[in-house]
Order: C-alpha cells, then structure tokens, then sequence
C-alpha cells in the first residue's frame, strides 16, 4: 500500500501558494502515475496522451482551491478518472469506426503490448497482460487504478476517490472485476493452447481473433465445461501475487516533461512562469491568456525566432527635428522628476513588451513616435468552455 511521505504534503503547500519550482516537482512526480491510469483505462487509445494533458491542466488550474494538501493524491486519481470518463462519454459508435478506418489502433498506442515489453513480462505475467484485452471498459476503469493498488502506487482510499464510490462499495466492484479477469486468463490460456482444444475450435467458429466481452463469456463457458480446457487453468497464481513490485510504464516522447500542461490554465493558476507548455505538436508557446466570463483568448506564437531588443517607450530614442517650411517649433522639455518617492512598479514580461500597474509619463510634445517593435507571426485562437472534439482528442 502507497504511504504519503511527509515532504509530498510540504511540496503541495508549496504549489498551492505559486512556488513554480514546487509545481514543476508535483507534475514531474506524478505525471507517470497519470499516464498509468489513463493508458490502462483507455486501452493505449491515441488520444492517451490528450487526458493526460487535460489532467494535469485542470490539477495545475485548481491548485490554489486545494484544501487538504493531504488529499492531493486523491484528487489527482479522482480527476483522472473524471477526464478518462468525460473523453469516454464524449466518443460514439462512429469513432470507433473512424479510427479503425485511421487505422489509430496501431501497435505503437496498444498500452498492453508496452506494458509487456517495458516490464519485461512473461509467463502468467504475460498472460494477466494480454487477459486485460477481454475487459469491459468499466471493468478496464477500476483495473486501471487497481492494478497500481497491488503494485503499491496507490491506496485503497485513493482508488474509491477515482471511482467516485465508498471504500465498500470500491471493494464490491473491485471483487467482481478480479472474477472477469481470472475469466479472462482462463481464456487466454485456453485459445493459446497448442494445440487447441478441438471443442473449443467450434465454439469459436466466426470469432476474428479480437478479444471482446462477448466471446469471453462464450469462450468462458466452454473452458468451466471442458475437462480439458479446466485443466489447462489448474496452475494459474493469484494476480495479486503477479502484479505485487511491478513498476509504471515509462512516459511516451510526446509526454515528457516540460511539454504538459496547457498554458490556459498555468496562467489561470498564475503559474505562467513555469517550465509546463503544451505538446509541441498542438501549441508551440503560449504568449498571452486571458480568462474572464468563461471564455479564453490565447496568443500562440512561433518559438523559432528569438525576441529582437524594443524600444521602451518611457524613454524613447532622440529623433532629429524635421525641417518646416514656416518656423520649427522647439520640442518642450521632458518634465523633472518629482521628488516624492514614486511606487515599485511591478512588470509582467511578454513577447510583446511590459505590462505596469502604473502609467508612464507621457512622451515631449511634437515628437514623432518610436518604431514598434518587431513581433513574431502568430495567431490568434479564442475558444469558450469546451469539451472533447469529436476525433481528433482535446482541443488544440
């Protein structure tokens, strides 16, 4: 069972009050644990990596709100599985098909096949892997977090926060998800017999060598009847005891850290300053975001040109006077400064200049403006409150 270390608590306290460095340590610790969550629940599904990204905008978001720091781990899985259920509602028979059609289903996203090779699975190991195929997607839900349980990544009570349920109830579903799964490993042993059961060859007539809900319970059926088969199952140990120590399947390339969390929300939280960004392949950078009555407005900007020197407008260079035909008026003099202390005044650093709290005195009269500064080609993308597009994951 996972125990919460007493520095994990100070770090969140940390993050909570706007320390970056403190925010950049929780999403770097904790972002494999939700990859883990995700990529199970969702079967390594492409749009893996967009939950996740969604996650951690929202934990990052909702930091300052956080009362109990004690609970953050709590909340994290709950979140998790909020966004893992949210992107399941949001999808329709239609998806499926479009993404077999994409051909999405690759075997570079199968989440089991990554386990297996990052782990270094084999034997029954190896075959618990592959029974997690068979699972329906609720099933796969509470496997996602109880897999971790037994792995000592997670607590009971943060399991039943990601299920939303009581630690009984938590224990109910859990109990009927482990009789699928050692159903599902019966079934697995029994059609990777060789050779197979000749009984079993004719249950399976039309079968196309998915795993579905479907054929386990018709497969199933047929190993508790066959003598044959049922012995084949006699052998099989305890999940428990095969996923007990087992490690987190490493992070993707495209979740590293420092590509992660949307800048929307790390400039709701304050926390703009951070080394979180998007996936490169969504947003390059977030220059500015503004948050008001449920609508965002975000300036994206190319990071391959670096910023050229601006001029600052408080202070702009001397201009020669231009020649007329009637008489040049002299420029006035730049008023002095008062003797009075003037207030610090706090700046905002941006691509595009400074942001003060306090207005700059205003420039001689009759002077001709300074040039703008040079900006980078950008775009400019506003959006509302929002949910997952129909195929193509988050919203980029």
């Amino acid at each position: 069972m996972y125990t919460q270390p007493t520095y994990e608590v100070d770090t969140v306290l940390a993050a909570r009050s706007g320390d970056r460095a403190a925010v950049d340590e929780l999403v770097r610790d904790h972002l494999p644990l939700v990859y883990n969550i995700a990529g199970r629940a969702l079967d390594g599904h492409p749009d893996v990596d967009d939950v996740v990204q969604e996650t951690m905008a929202r934990v990052v978001g909702g930091l300052p709100g956080l009362r109990d720091p004690e609970s953050f781990r709590s909340w994290l899985v709950a979140i998790t599985m909020s966004q893992v259920r949210d992107w399941q509602r949001a999808r329709t028979p239609a998806d499926s098909v479009l993404d077999e059609v994409r051909g999405m289903a690759d075997a570079g996203a199968d989440f089991v096949g990554v386990t297996v090779i990052q782990l270094g699975l084999s034997g029954q190991r190896k075959e618990t892997a592959e029974a997690t195929r068979w699972l329906d997607p609720d099933d796969r839900q509470v496997l996602s977090l109880w897999w971790l349980e037994v792995a000592g990544r997670l607590s009971r009570a943060e399991l039943a926060a990601g299920l939303g349920v009581s630690e009984q109830h938590a224990a109910v579903r859990v109990q009927r998800m482990k009789r699928r799964l050692e159903s599902s490993r019966a079934v697995v042993r029994a059609v990777s017999a060789s050779p197979r059961c000749g009984a079993l060859a004719e249950v399976t007539i039309g079968w196309d060598g998915a795993p579905s809900s479907l054929w386990r319970k018709r497969i199933s059926k047929h190993v508790r009847e066959c003598g044959t088969c049922a012995d084949q199952r006699a052998d099989l140990v305890p999940v428990e005891g095969l996923l007990a120590g087992l490690g987190l399947v490493a992070l993707p390339a495209g979740l590293s850290l420092g590509l992660l969390v949307k800048g929307k929300a790390a400039t709701a939280a304050g926390l703009a300053g951070t080394s979180l960004a998007t996936k490169p392949i969504a947003v390059a950078a977030i220059g500015v975001t503004v948050i008001a009555g449920g609508a965002a407005v975000v300036q994206t900007l190319q990071p391959a040109q670096a910023p050229r020197p601006r001029a600052v407008a408080s202070s702009p260079a001397p201009t020669p006077a231009r020649a007329s035909p009637t008489a040049a008026v002299p420029s006035s003099p730049a008023p002095a400064a008062s003797p009075t202390p003037t207030p610090a005044r706090t700046r905002t650093r941006s691509r595009y200049g400074s942001v003060v709290d306090v207005v700059d005195h205003a420039p001689p009269r009759n002077r001709p403006p300074a040039p703008l500064p040079a900006r980078a080609a950008g775009t400019l993308r506003i959006s509302g409150k929002h949910g997952y597009s129909r195929h193509g994951g988050a919203p980029r």
